[in-house]
C-alpha cells in the first residue's frame, strides 16, 4: 500500500480519506492544524500509529502558522493546538504519546519560534519514518509464529492504512508472505464503521493477499469449526493489566480462549500505557448514528429507540497469548517486566 500519511515539500500534511475506501481512492492536503484535527475526529485517518503522526505533523503545521510571534505567545498558542489536537480521540495513547514528544522539543529548546519550527517539522517527518521501521519490525518478530498454510483472522483494521505504512496486526501476514509462506486471512466485518469490511480487505486485496470478509458474529463458530489458525489485532493502548482494541476485540479473544486459538496483539511501543490500568482509561463514545445508520445512509433501527457506540473494549492479559513489538513477542508478564520501568 501507498503511505496513508507524508508530509509534502511545500509544509502541506497529505493523507488518504478512508472515509470513501474502498470505492474511491482521495487524497486530502491540509495546511492548517485545525483541518489535521478535524480530520483524526471524523476518522478521515484512524489506527493509533497513523493518529500519532498525523498528531505531531498537526503540530509541526501550528509551529509554521505561530513562528512569526514572540516567543512567549507562540507557545500560548501551540500549547493551544496541542489541547485541540489531544481532545480529538481520548482512547489511543499514541496521539498522547506524538503531541507530549514534539512538545517536549518546543519547551525546551532556548531559541526563537523560527528555528523550532524547522526542528519540529523534521521531527514530525523522523516519527513517520520511524513508524515504518517499527512495522517492519513486528512483521519479522510476528511472522515467526506463523506456519506455511495457516489462516489468521483479524479484527478491525491495523494493517498498512492504520498506520504510515506496513501495518501492525497485518505486518506479520505480510513479512510470512514476503518470506514464502501461504498465509490467508478472515476480515471480521467490524462493525459499526466496518473497518475490517472495507478497508483490511481493500488493502490486503491491493497487496494480492488472500482474504475474506465475515460478519462479526460469525468468529466464534469458524474457530469451533477449525477454520482459524491465529487471531492477530491491534491496539490503540496497552495498559499494564489489559489491552484497548476495536470494539468487539474481547468478544474474538473470549472465543479464541475458548477454542485454543492463539491470540496475539501488535503493538508498538508508542502504544504501552503501562504505569495506567484498565480502570484509567476513557473510552470513547462516538455518535449513535454510526450505529443507527449504515456508514450514515441507510437507517437500520426504529426511529426513538436509544443507540449505544462505545468505539473500543477491553481485552484482560489473560485472553493474551503474547504481545508482539518492535523488539520481540512477550507473555503479559514478560512485557510488564521489560518495559514498565
Amino acid at each position: 500500500m501507498i503511505p496513508s500519511i507524508e508530509w509534502t515539500h511545500d509544509n502541506k500534511v497529505k493523507m488518504i480519506d478512508q472515509t470513501l475506501l474502498p470505492h474511491k481512492l482521495e487524497f486530502l492536503e491540509f495546511k492548517d492544524y485545525r483541518d489535521v484535527a478535524n480530520s483524526i475526529k471524523v476518522m478521515n485517518i484512524r489506527g493509533a500509529p497513523a493518529i500519532g503522526v498525523a498528531a505531531a505533523m498537526g503540530m509541526a503545521l501550528a509551529t509554521i502558522e505561530y513562528k512569526a510571534l514572540p516567543k512567549e505567545e507562540f507557545l500560548k498558542r501551540v500549547e493551544g493546538a496541542a489541547d485541540v489536537i489531544r481532545g480529538t480521540r481520548p482512547t489511543a495513547s499514541n496521539l498522547f504519546w506524538a503531541v507530549n514528544r514534539i512538545w517536549k522539543i518546543i519547551s525546551s529548546f532556548p531559541d526563537n519560534p523560527s528555528n523550532i519550527s524547522e526542528l519540529v517539522v523534521e521531527e514530525a517527518k523522523l516519527m513517520a519514518q520511524e513508524d515504518v521501521n517499527v512495522n517492519k519490525n513486528i512483521g519479522k518478530n510476528g511472522a515467526t509464529l506463523l506456519e506455511d498454510g495457516d489462516v489468521v483472522l483479524t479484527h478491525c483494521n491495523a494493517g498498512s492504512l492504520a498506520t504510515v505504512q506496513y501495518g501492525t496486526a497485518l505486518a506479520p501476514i505480510r513479512t510470512a508472505i514476503e518470506g514464502g509462506k501461504k498465509i490467508s486471512v478472515i476480515a471480521d466485518e467490524t462493525r459499526p464503521r466496518l473497518q475490517g469490511a472495507r478497508l483490511t480487505a481493500y488493502e490486503l486485496q491491493y497487496d494480492k493477499i488472500p482474504v475474506k470478509v465475515i460478519s462479526d458474529t460469525s468468529s466464534g463458530l469458524l474457530m469451533r469449526l477449525g477454520k482459524v489458525d491465529k487471531v492477530i489485532v491491534g491496539t490503540d493502548r496497552v495498559t499494564s493489566d489489559a489491552v484497548f482494541n476495536k470494539i468487539g476485540t474481547y468478544l474474538v479473544a473470549l472465543a479464541a480462549y475458548d477454542n485454543k486459538v492463539p491470540f496475539y496483539v501488535a503493538a508498538p511501543t508508542s502504544t504501552l500505557s503501562l504505569h495506567e490500568t484498565a480502570e484509567d482509561v476513557t473510552i470513547e463514545q462516538r455518535d449513535s448514528t454510526e450505529v443507527k445508520n449504515v456508514l450514515g445512509k441507510v437507517q437500520i433501527v426504529p426511529d426513538g429507540v436509544e443507540c449505544l457506540n462505545y468505539a473500543f473494549d477491553i481485552t484482560p492479559f489473560r485472553l493474551v497469548t503474547g504481545i508482539i513489538t518492535e523488539d520481540g513477542v512477550f507473555t503479559s508478564e514478560e512485557l510488564l517486566k521489560k518495559y514498565k520501568s
